[in-house]
């Protein structure tokens, strides 16, 4: 298992190293480049931040956060990418949900704070790494975070990890949201059924109530009719007795 979650996670480095290099050759991507980058095989990882998604740092401002998605969103518009348009609408989706978190203030603070977060968890890994590094008496050998760019990267790839992580748990709880609606309604169903039951019992037996008195009159009136008959019909008169001399 930890050999796979190494796999995936160079397999992650990989993706955003040649992504990366892609921007430095050219920092203005053309639209067939920008929508390859947001919707390339593991793009699910980048699309959840949507600081990645418009590429801006996290401490841009909103109106340099509207120009690039402005940009963005004019690059990869289904109406300039005719011989791609299907593709080009799902990149522009992206583009467009990016902004809308970013423009609204309470989900870009939240944004924020994972930026924020991965930041503090980078510098505390690298302060561990210097713990161990004074241990084993080797205070003067940098660690590859000392460059801003692998600094940068260890942050980015920190942010990456937490957007996915809460991810995870949004679509957890979804499910378990929807699991137990499911439940709910299984009973509320089961429920109806057993009342649906019982008000055609009791609307069945009242409609059989006339019946059964109008049988249990007949009954009684036959019986008393056979019980006063028989009376008749077994009534012996008495003998006479002989006369005595």
């Amino acid at each position: 298992m930890s050999s796979s979650s190494g796999d995936r996670k160079e397999s992650f480095e990989e993706f955003y190293t040649e992504v990366k290099e892609i921007e430095k050759r050219d920092s203005v991507l053309t639209p067939k480049q920008q929508i390859e980058r947001l919707l390339r095989p593991g793009s699910t990882y980048f699309n959840l931040n949507p600081f990645e998604v418009l590429q801006v740092e996290p401490d841009s401002t909103l109106d340099e956060i509207k120009k690039k998605y402005r940009r963005l969103s004019i690059l990869v518009h289904p109406d300039k990418n005719m011989d791609d348009a299907e593709r080009a609408q799902q990149a522009f989706e992206i583009v467009n949900r990016a902004w809308k978190t970013l423009e609204n203030e309470e989900t870009r603070k939240k944004s924020l704070d994972i930026y924020q977060e991965a930041k503090e968890r980078t510098e505390h890994m690298i302060e561990q790494k210097r713990k161990k590094q004074r241990k084993e008496g080797r205070n003067d050998e940098p660690i590859p975070e000392d460059d801003p760019d692998k600094f940068k990267h260890a942050v980015y790839v920190m942010t990456m990890k937490l957007f996915a992580d809460m991810e995870r748990k949004r679509q957890h709880l979804e499910t378990r949201d929807m699991e137990e609606r499911k439940r709910k309604r299984e009973t509320e169903i089961e429920q109806e059924e057993q009342m649906s039951f019982e008000k055609e019992w009791a609307k069945n037996f009242e409609e059989s109530r006339q019946n059964r008195v109008d049988s249990w009159k007949t009954f009684q009136s036959t019986s008393g009719k056979e019980k006063k008959k028989k009376k008749i019909m077994g009534f012996k008169p008495p003998k006479p007795k002989p006369e005595s001399r």
